[in-house]
C-alpha cells in the first residue's frame, strides 16, 4: 500500500495531466518548454544555463497549473459572473505572462548570442 507521501506523487501527476488535458494554454507552454530544450541541445548551452532553462520552465508550467487550479475553484464557487471572481482569474493569467515573459527574456540571453556565434 502506498505511503501518503507517495499518494501525493500521484495526485500532483494527476494535476499535471489535468492541466494538460483541459488547458490550452498549457499545451503551448509544453511545445515552448520541448523548443527551448531542442535548441539547448542543439546549441550545447552550459550547465548553468540548463540550469536557468530548467528554472524558467518549471516557473512557466507550474504558474499554469496554479492558474489552472485558481481558474476552477473560482468557477465552482462563483459560477455567475462576479467581479471578484474575474479579478482572481485575471491576476492568477497575469502571473504567468510575468513568468512566461521573464522566461523569454532569459531564453533571448542564453540563445540569441550562442546563434549568431553560429552564423558569424
Amino acid at each position: 500500500m502506498a505511503t501518503p507521501f507517495l499518494k501525493s506523487f500521484v495526485y500532483a501527476g494527476r494535476g499535471i495531466a489535468a492541466a494538460f488535458r483541459i488547458g490550452r494554454n498549457f499545451k503551448v507552454m509544453v511545445g515552448f518548454a520541448v523548443l527551448a530544450i531542442a535548441l539547448g541541445l542543439i546549441l550545447g548551452i552550459s550547465a548553468i544555463e540548463w540550469a536557468i532553462i530548467c528554472v524558467c520552465i518549471g516557473m512557466v508550467l507550474g504558474g499554469e497549473c496554479a492558474n489552472t487550479a485558481i481558474e476552477s475553484v473560482v468557477d465552482l464557487a462563483s459560477p455567475e459572473l462576479h467581479d471578484l471572481a474575474g479579478r482572481a482569474k485575471d491576476c492568477a493569467a497575469g502571473g504567468v505572462l510575468l513568468a512566461s515573459i521573464a522566461s523569454l527574456f532569459v531564453a533571448g540571453f542564453i540563445f540569441i548570442s550562442k546563434i549568431v556565434v553560429l552564423f558569424a
